[in-house]
């Protein structure tokens, strides 16, 4: 440590500005101290500066006269004092009064590749469309499709992200089983197949070692209710005389509620929604979802349904707008527990099927329940 950290009082001795025997040979303005004092060495000595006469404590300093009071870096939980008379203080930089420039205003980005998405969005669009109204065997299979992809998404991030391995094979038959049983049986058809597929599921993944195994054919079970038994309704819907109009008033009522979810909360979205589970979502947005579902609701069931009125679609609309929000904050659920943005990168600037699924497979039942309650089952 620096001499010059150290305060020592005054000495008054034969040898003043001397404080004590030091190995280091006499100080500044002393005589030699005998025959161990060596000249040259005295000349690389580094002399002890000259404490000025005074004294050397105030009235609030310690009783203690004889021991000095360490200072300097290595103490920094000290006050500092006020450096010696010529010292020079390292480390110090000049203030700068220049004021500095602000950060530029960031403009608001709509958070994805609009032009692909839309450019995505309109070719499923018609196929759906074209399917769904040229035969509707057609559009089951791509239900049925959508499906599949979707259980792959699902378990394969599973296994990625959380080490949990539930039975693809299994699921993916009995989901496209399921898909189908919705449409030729109805409800009955889509328990019964929900059931063994989640009966082979349990025998499938006894082929492996047991380490595991009740984490898999959990996750697995979920997988078959959560992708497959929930997409039956719409096939459900299907099956009806005015079939194909009421899966379209799901389709679209589904689609404006998340377009009015969007386009409010990224122009006016102040309030979060849930932040904790998706930052993104905003109370001027879920506003904007209900207001545009329920005008879209309300026309839907006046011209496309058979039978309907327009006050049912006001009900309607409130109703996806609520399951459409919940199953979109369902999977940003599931999503925020993987770490991981999108379940997949097959539909560009939308991410996988199981993210463009989020919002249509809880709201499927929903729909599928009030349109039985408001006109039939057809």
């Amino acid at each position: 440590m620096n001499e010059s950290s150290w305060g020592a009082p005054p000495h008054t001795g034969p040898q003043a500005g001397y404080w004590g025997p030091s190995d280091q040979g006499p100080v500044q303005g002393a005589a030699p101290a005998g025959p161990a004092y060596d000249a040259p060495k005295a000349q690389q000595t580094r002399p002890m500066p000259i404490v000025p006469e005074g004294p050397a404590y105030g009235g609030d300093q310690d009783d203690d006269r004889g021991a000095a009071r360490l200072s300097g870096p290595l103490f920094r939980d000290e006050t500092p004092q006020t450096p010696p008379f010529g010292a020079v203080q390292q480390n110090s930089e000049p203030m700068s009064d220049a004021p500095q420039p602000a950060p530029p205003p960031q403009k608001k980005s709509a958070g994805r590749d609009l032009g692909a998405a839309i450019g995505v969005g309109v070719g499923l669009g018609v196929v759906i469309i074209a399917s769904l109204f040229v035969v509707k065997a057609v559009f089951v299979g791509v239900v049925a499709v959508a499906v599949v992809v979707g259980l792959w998404e699902l378990t394969s991030r599973l296994q990625e992200r959380k080490g949990i391995k539930a039975p693809l094979v299994p699921l993916a038959l009995g989901g496209a089983a399921m898909v189908v049983a919705g449409y030729v049986r109805g409800a009955e058809g889509a328990w019964v197949a929900m059931a063994l597929t989640a009966l082979a599921v349990l025998v499938w993944r006894m082929t492996e070692p047991p380490e595991g195994y009740l984490k898999d054919v959990t996750a697995g079970v979920f997988a078959a209710f959560y992708v497959p038994f929930l997409a039956t309704f719409v096939t459900m819907m299907l099956a009806a005389e005015d079939g194909p109009w009421r899966v379209l008033t799901f389709l679209l009522l589904t689609v404006v509620s998340d377009t009015g979810a969007y386009a409010v909360g990224w122009r006016f979205g102040k309030h979060k929604l849930a932040p904790r589970i998706s930052p993104g979502k905003t109370r001027e947005g879920l506003v904007g979802a209900v207001t545009f579902a329920m005008a879209a609701g309300a026309l839907c069931m006046q011209f496309l349904i058979d039978d309907g009125v327009w006050w049912q679609g006001l009900v309607l609309g409130l109703a996806v707008a609520g399951s459409a929000t919940l199953g979109d904050l369902g999977e940003s659920m599931i999503k925020r527990d993987l770490g991981i943005k999108d379940m997949g990168t097959l539909l560009p600037g939308h991410g996988g099927i199981m993210d463009r699924l989020d919002s249509l497979l809880p709201t499927a039942p929903v729909v599928w329940l009030l349109l039985v309650l408001f006109v039939g089952s057809g």
